[in-house]
């Protein structure tokens, strides 16, 4: 598959790959080393394959399923490390591909509003900025909504953002209600005919309920105006903290409706291979994966591109 099959502008493969090096190259270094020729897959290598992959925050089980359905026709028998790359990228991608999903805005809705939430330094405000780019490349129509009114700097740096992508930025003073200024900014969106309203919120500390409880006051809040509001409630997730996001997915579905993921700062973790986890443990729809600070750094979440990353396989051939 291609890029332009993909629909990604050039270069995004190259990047990719580049991003995921940390784990890959971990991964690789690893798999070279027990399949440094022909072995025989028997049960040590088995465990020791799983351990790689468990090292690579894979999560157990889904270490297990791998390698257990790699061992599937193959037991006792030799096989080489191109051959194990090869078959964990495509066991990999048939995991992936069920919640590989874009962030689909329903022209029906204007503004298809999108609540996006997270745990503090999780890169919420630029996973905003990065969709207004996506998005605006796309034709629509966007705004974004500051409603990280505790910090002065979150609100800088969305208005930065609008700058960058022409889309218009609602912000109040320091200390407003949250929820009002998102109700501020769907009218306002409704009344110049958006197609897409970013809502950038304040980072929530899982253990603090009030915080979590204001997140609710502003669905609620917005639900009065349009009752199917927020059309997607998006978690961003810092591919850093490993297995630690499944806990944050937990905490967040658990107060509000999560339909989508995003995964940002891939570039800058060996713990890529939690993507591949939270899938097979959630099966929430990733919209998409961050691999860089650029604009265009962020893009839709490809299954196959991302397995054949991991294990650096490099692109499929057309």
């Amino acid at each position: 598959m291609t890029e332009e099959d993909t629909g990604q502008k050039p270069g995004w493969l190259n990047r990719l790959t580049s991003g995921l090096r940390r784990t890959s190259s971990a991964l690789n270094q690893n798999l070279g080393d027990l399949f440094s020729g022909a072995r025989k897959l028997d049960r040590a290598t088995l465990d020791e394959l799983e351990e790689l992959l468990i090292a690579a925050d894979i999560g157990v089980s889904t270490a297990a399923k791998l390698t257990g359905k790699f061992a599937e026709g193959r037991f006792d028998q030799e096989v080489t490390g191109d051959e194990v790359r090869a078959a964990l990228a495509a066991q990999i991608a048939e995991i992936l591909s069920p919640v590989a999903e874009p962030l689909a805005i329903d022209p029906g809705h204007r503004p298809h509003t999108v609540l996006v939430c997270g745990v503090n330094g999780s890169g919420k405000t630029t996973t905003v900025g990065k969709l207004a780019q996506l998005y605006r490349d796309q034709g629509l129509s966007v705004m974004l909504a500051a409603a990280d009114t505790f910090r002065a700097a979150a609100v800088e740096q969305l208005q930065i953002w609008g700058e960058r992508t022409g889309a218009p930025v609602v912000a109040r003073e320091t200390g407003a209600d949250a929820a009002g200024l998102v109700f501020d900014a769907i009218e306002e969106a409704r009344r110049q005919n958006v197609d897409l309203l970013l809502i950038d919120t304040a980072g929530r500390l899982q253990n603090r309920t009030e915080l979590m409880d204001e997140l609710k006051k502003i669905i609620r809040v917005a639900k009065k105006l349009d009752a199917t509001a927020p059309q997607s409630t998006l978690l961003v997730l810092d591919a850093t903290v490993g297995q630690n996001a499944h806990s944050q997915v937990e905490t967040f579905r658990e107060m509000v409706d999560v339909t989508g993921l995003a995964v940002t700062k891939l570039d800058g973790s060996a713990k890529a291979g939690v993507v591949v986890a939270l899938a097979e443990k959630f099966g929430l729809p990733i919209h998409a994966i961050g691999v860089g600070e650029q604009a265009d750094d962020l893009r839709p979440f490809d299954a196959a591109s991302f397995a054949r990353a991991l294990v650096d396989l490099g692109p499929e051939a057309a």
